[in-house]
């Protein structure tokens, strides 16, 4: 029998506050079944999700990122490329990837912002575990 494989990818953007995504993700999923990449930031995301899941090796992939408003059109432009990037990569490959990429409108790095965001991510990475969960068990169910 083989155990259950996920691939975590983190985006190196934040990680002070992204990789708490993790933490929440393995309070569920125990870290022996958890695969970690660091990508530079959220634009990388699609691609190391695609290859993680044409692998072969992971049952699902889980991609993590904060991207935030920096004043300028490259913040929609970047949350949009990702989530249509990521969702391609599970369409092409029949591979769940799932997304814990929060883009919020306002945030600045304060400290007050930083620890209301660290918190949201591990809430999120827990969200993440239970539909990672949910996800592969339907497939599994499928095949």
């Amino acid at each position: 029998m083989t155990h259950t494989r996920y691939a975590f990818v983190k985006a190196a953007w934040h990680a002070d506050i992204v990789d708490r995504s993790l933490d929440g993700f393995s309070e569920t999923i125990p870290m022996d079944q958890i695969d970690t990449f660091d990508v530079p930031g959220a634009f990388e995301m699609p691609l190391m999700a695609q290859t993680l899941a044409k692998s072969g090796k992971y049952d699902a992939v889980i991609c993590a990122a904060f991207v935030v408003d920096g004043g300028i059109y490259r913040h929609d432009f970047v949350a949009s490329a990702v989530v249509d990037g990521l969702m391609r990569a599970g369409m092409d490959t029949g591979v769940p990837v799932l997304s814990v990429s929060l883009t919020p409108h306002h945030y600045q790095e304060t400290d007050h912002h930083n620890t209301i965001y660290r918190e949201h991510f591990v809430q999120k990475g827990r969200e993440a575990a239970a539909a990672a969960l949910q996800i592969v068990e339907a497939h599994k169910a499928l095949a």
